[in-house]
């Protein structure tokens, strides 16, 4: 973690180390994946941005790891196999069967 706080202490050095994770080949590689085109100035744009990204998620290392004080235990019922309606019944309000299924509308 040495390199995060160094970087901290000097401001410029933390631009230019997002800048070189993150370059606009990488930028261009990504919109391309996501079919988006981008003029020039969006992709240096889109360079220190993504390099802001990164840099809060590097921020996210220093978060200490808690203990887990209380174990989890399953909260769900367990499954009862209870009585369903029979075919006959679930058609009985169907507007139109055919062969002991429902008939809905064509979908083209």
């Amino acid at each position: 973690m040495s390199d995060t706080s160094e970087s901290t202490d000097d401001g410029g050095g933390d631009d230019a180390a997002s800048a070189a994770s993150v370059d606009a080949d990488a930028v261009r590689h990504v919109a391309e994946l996501a079919r988006v085109r981008l003029d020039d100035d969006e992709v240096e744009t889109f360079v220190d941005q993504f390099g802001d990204i990164l840099d809060s998620f590097e921020a996210l290392d220093e978060v200490p790891e808690t203990d887990r004080e209380e174990d989890l235990i399953n909260v769900m019922r367990p499954d009862e196999i209870e009585e369903g309606l029979t075919q006959e019944e679930a058609l009985s309000n169907a507007e139109e069967t055919e062969d002991g299924f429902f008939v809905g509308p064509k979908v083209s």
